[in-house]
């Protein structure tokens, strides 16, 4: 473009600025160039693979003021991480340029996330006056797809999806104009030049376009029928959340029994309708990551959801809408949808219409699908709020990629997770960057979407030849594909990686108590750990502390089945007196079975050990009777989190006991469950009992707390996304003097150990070079 006139001084100087940080795709460029056109500023600015360069000439004073202003008024999302400075000679250039993008040196570590629509281009959508009424595609700097659309950096149309999109005159204009909020916006389009709707039968015949496809959709899901909708990162599944019938429906055809479905709402006002908000719930639901939200369902709606799409639970997964598709078809509507991934149970999230077609016909009966080519698919985030903060559960669309600080991180990393919850993270230069969720690798599609993924961080952050990390456990598919790359492998103990996960979040070197609890990892001595008390100091670490182990009978089994986990427990407890009582998980098993499991823990056949405070949650959910077979990941933890928070008295258990076991201590729960078993029987409520538990674990956190005298403590583990066990233990550990930190922004899931697994690498490597 064209240089802006500026004001021609003697004796001026000229300064090179390199920049990283969030300055892509956000603006960044249009804000230099109007603050050295301010200041009368010559020279130029660019995006490169790196971030943004500029160089600016004038008086000591103007470039002084520039620098200022700057850092002081770069508004979100646009973020400044670095900033190298160097002084150049003055070339006498006149004027100040958006110049081209260069693609010359190694790519930058900020790509950043996909985004809500903002107010401005949602006022546009809604003004029967502008270009762009009613049109689903609207986007400006501030908003719309990034991370998904991108093929290669630096963050520029001609390497996005949006390159076989060519601009009318009028787009092109706002394109190239500085002072339009469209300027460089890549996704940049109007209903003359861009991306059409298009509605779909199942078997992919066309039967509407445009608005008319829109309009259609409407009327189908007034009706009940199940709509798959293709959102920002992929297909969503809608279906009127007030109509049990039609949620049954999309239960039984999706094979998903009792997990929750999440809901989209129209607006904050028609959220609050239909559940309870805090002010920071509000802001995390209408930020511009738009995440599903874990809120507090109102029991007294006036206009309630159907029981079944979150049966059992006193929570609901709400989001709003996040673009302006979903913001029209809301506004049509005026009533909450299920708002599902677009998928079959435990497969990734379908973003390409064929694909849709091929899995999802025999769930949808409607697609609304349009032709701007998703290239990395990205999975709606989810949030919760623990102990004030908004809490990642999920990190997806809107807050992946997610970037960390990591000072020891200077060679180029593959780090790549867990098997549950599986995401890939890659480390350079000063930084770990954590991709969007995948899922769990049981399934064959997920293991090609991680592949996918695997490929896509590598090619986007230039990460080629790597060193790679991955979990200890030798049997993951992840472990498989590191063993495959031809690189050397870090394997990392799973819980150490939990650790260091929020330990690289809070920019912590230790010594760090590390709590990790979860619901099973591969330990060192080949068992399933989940109940771990760590030291941690650098790479360095030691366990010192754990849950007494017992016997999960069937294995995985035990896993679907928390009665089969509760026998374990209480074997450990009565040994044969055990069948003869009227135990509920007893109870639960027919006479054939009770034989089956009776050899099989007498003879430890099939019934590995387990130290999990995950699987103790299970134990416990049993014997409460809250739960016996599991259907979806984390059901029963959750029963017991929701009982306790209704309990209006804690019943006090016993205290926990300290047993020796080899060269670490044991936490001995077997008086705390007898008692918890005893109190059942006597009829003690069970809200009582569940909010007992929670007590107990917390007492055993500071206690080991408090026998190391670590100053600081860390919490990690799926077991730390339990709202009440987590501020209870914070609430106590920091009564008791200790510093406490948590995964916030990093899930605490395995979602988050592909961080700790390349913050464990980079530790090392660090070591080693000295």
């Amino acid at each position: 473009m064209e240089s802006a006139a500026c004001l021609v001084v003697p004796d001026a100087q000229r300064i090179r600025l390199d920049v990283t940080g969030a300055v892509q795709g956000v603006g960044f460029r249009p804000f230099v160039y109007r603050l050295a056109v301010d200041e009368g500023l010559a020279g130029y600015v660019r995006n490169t693979p790196a971030g943004v360069t500029l160089e600016v000439e004038g008086p000591d004073s103007a470039i002084e003021q520039f620098l200022v202003r700057l850092r002081r008024e770069v508004r979100p999302p646009a973020l400044i991480e670095g900033l190298a400075r160097a002084r150049l000679e003055p070339t006498g250039e006149r004027g100040f340029a958006i110049a081209s993008s260069s693609a010359d040196t190694a790519p930058s570590v900020h790509i950043l996330p996909d985004l809500a629509l903002c107010e401005d281009c949602r006022a546009e959508v809604f003004d029967p006056a502008d270009r762009r009424y009613r049109y689903p595609f609207t986007t400006c700097m501030h908003c719309g797809p990034r991370y998904s659309i991108i093929a290669a950096a630096p963050y520029d149309r001609a390497r996005t999806a949006m390159r076989h999109f060519v601009m009318c005159p009028a787009c092109q204009a706002e394109y190239d104009d500085p002072a339009c909020r469209r300027f460089h916006a890549e996704a940049n389009a109007c209903p003359e030049c861009g991306p059409q709707l298009a509605l779909h039968a199942p078997d992919g015949a066309l039967l509407a376009e445009a608005d008319d496809a829109l309009e259609r959709v409407v009327g189908a899901l007034r009706e009940g029928r199940i709509v798959a909708l293709k959102g920002l990162g992929g297909f969503q599944l809608l279906v009127d959340a007030r109509n049990e019938e039609a949620v049954a429906r999309l239960r039984e055809r999706k094979h998903r029994l009792a997990k929750p479905f999440a809901v989209m709402a129209g607006s904050v006002a028609d959220a609050e309708v239909i559940a309870h908000l805090s002010p920071v719930e509000r802001a995390a639901l209408e930020s511009a990551a738009a995440p599903i939200v874990l809120v507090r369902a109102r029991k007294d709606a006036a206009r309630p959801i159907a029981p079944n799409v979150a049966p059992g639970n006193p929570n609901i997964g709400l989001m709003l809408p996040t673009t302006p598709l979903h913001c029209l078809l809301m506004d049509a509507l005026g009533f909450p949808v299920v708002a599902t991934s677009g998928n079959r149970s435990g497969e990734p999230i379908a973003a390409d219409d064929d694909g849709a077609f091929a899995n999802l016909a025999d769930i949808a009966d409607l697609f609304l699908t349009h032709d701007r080519p998703i290239l990395h698919p990205v999975d709606d985030s989810v949030l919760r709020m623990i102990a004030g903060q908004p809490t990642v559960l999920r990190c997806a669309r809107g807050v992946a990629p997610l970037v960390l600080p990591e000072a020891k991180q200077a060679q180029p990393l593959l780090a790549l997770g867990g098997h549950m919850k599986s995401a890939v993270a890659v480390g350079r230069d000063g930084q770990i960057v954590l991709g969007p969720h995948i899922g769990d690798l049981a399934h064959r599609e997920a293991r090609e979407a991680f592949g996918r993924s695997v490929a896509t961080m590598r090619s986007l952050y230039a990460v080629e030849s790597v060193a790679v990390a991955c979990d200890a456990h030798p049997d993951y598919h992840s472990t498989h594909v590191a063993d495959g790359l031809g690189f050397p492998v870090s394997r990392v103990p799973h819980h150490l990686a939990h650790v260091l996960a929020v330990m690289t979040e809070h920019a912590l070197s230790g010594p760090v108590l590390g709590v990790a609890w979860d619901g099973t990892g591969y330990g060192a001595d080949a068992t399933l750990w989940g109940g771990e008390f760590l030291t941690v100091h650098g790479a360095r670490h030691h366990r010192i502390a754990h849950l007494l182990p017992f016997r999960l009978p069937g294995g995985e089994a035990a896993i679907r089945e928390p009665r089969r986990t509760a026998i374990g427990v209480l074997h450990a407890l009565h040994d044969g007196a055990l069948w003869e009582s009227e135990h509920a998980p007893v109870s639960a098993f027919s006479v054939q079975e009770r034989t089956t499991l009776r050899a099989m823990l007498e003879r430890r056949l099939n019934s590995p050990l387990t130290s999990s405070a995950g699987r103790l949650f299970d134990a416990v959910a049993s014997i409460l009777n809250l739960c016996q077979r599991a259907s979806f990941d984390g059901e029963t933890a959750m029963a017991v989190e929701f009982a306790a928070q209704e309990a209006k008295a804690v019943h006090a258990l016993p205290s926990p006991g300290i047993v020796r076991a080899g060269d670490t201590v044991a936490i001995d729960w077997r008086p705390m469950i007898s008692a918890l078993a005893d109190a059942t029987h006597a009829g003690v409520a069970v809200e009582e009992l569940a909010a007992g538990l929670h007590h107990w674990l917390v007492e055993a956190i500071v206690r080991v707390a408090r026998q190391t005298g670590i100053a600081q403590v860390a919490l990690s583990g799926g077991c730390f996304q339990n709202a009440l066990l987590t501020e209870l233990a914070m609430a106590r550990l920091q009564e008791a003097g200790f510093r406490v930190y948590r995964a916030v922004r990093v899930p605490a899931n395995d979602g988050g150990l592909a961080v700790g697994q390349a913050a464990y690498a980079a530790r090392l490597q660090d070591e080693v070079t000295g």
